[in-house]
């Protein structure tokens, strides 16, 4: 089972201002909650139990709304914004926080704290705390992450990744397969934000600011990242508008996740 997940709740939210100006964007309310709370219900359902959570732009708001619990799962906060009086983006603030992971955790869930994904399936283990098959796969595997792939949505037409029928994902553009948006929803390896493949020394002790997209195309180059669709709903909750479609639209029963 992965028991440990990290939302991201760092980003200023520019296309969301003013709403932003004195709300951090994983705070602003979707159906009657923060948005991020979505995310953090979803991994305590599916058995993650220790939960981590970058700050920066208004991170005090998290953590006062939040304390040292959300939905039932305690918090470790990576403060950003206090360390270093900015995000660190995907890369780094990824790497800042991983040394709040247990050191024996084989992978850990990522997911953005601004996307709304109300039905996806976090678990890792089935009702008798076997692996599922297709997470001992994935850790027996040489593979560094997995990434959950939707269909482009309106604002984003031409995708991020190809998913070819062997499972893998490419971002060059003769890769044969769908071209589809990534989630920001995945299971990664601690491995990949090593030296071995990041330039960021562990810990990120110099508040290296360094994007995400980068490091996953090398690791696709070495074959190493793999994925799968995603047909629940799911929202990019990424300017004003987006926001009041959303709150207007009563959520609904999804086809859930394929692993």
């Amino acid at each position: 089972m992965i028991t440990n997940g990290i939302i991201l709740a760092a980003g200023r939210g520019e296309r969301m201002r003013p709403l932003t100006d004195h709300t951090p964007k994983p705070m602003l309310a979707v159906h009657g909650q923060p948005l991020m709370a979505w995310a953090a219900q979803r991994m305590q359902a599916g058995g993650v139990q220790t939960l981590i959570v970058n700050t920066a732009w208004l991170g005090e708001h998290i953590e006062s709304h939040f304390g040292d619990h959300a939905s039932g799962l305690p918090i470790h906060y990576s403060h950003e914004g206090l360390d270093f009086g900015r995000a660190l983006e995907t890369a780094g603030g990824i790497a800042r926080a991983l040394p709040l992971l247990p050191a024996a955790a084989p992978a850990f869930w990522l997911a953005a704290g601004d996307v709304y994904a109300p039905d996806f399936d976090f678990s890792t283990s089935d009702t008798l705390g076997r692996p599922m098959a297709w997470v001992d796969a994935f850790l027996r595997s040489p593979r560094l992450a997995h990434l959950w792939m939707v269909a482009n949505p309106d604002h984003h037409p031409h995708g991020d990744f190809t998913l070819t029928a062997d499972g893998l994902l490419h971002h060059g553009a003769d890769a044969t397969g769908p071209r589809l948006t990534y989630a920001t929803i995945g299971l990664f390896k601690p491995t990949l934000f090593s030296q071995a493949w990041s330039q960021i020394p562990a810990g990120n002790p110099a508040g290296v600011a360094s994007p995400l997209a980068p490091l996953l195309r090398q690791a696709m180059d070495a074959g190493l990242v793999s994925g799968a669709r995603y047909d629940g709903q799911w929202v990019d909750v990424g300017t004003p508008a987006r926001l009041a479609t959303l709150n207007a639209t009563p959520p609904h029963a999804s086809h859930g996740r394929t692993g």
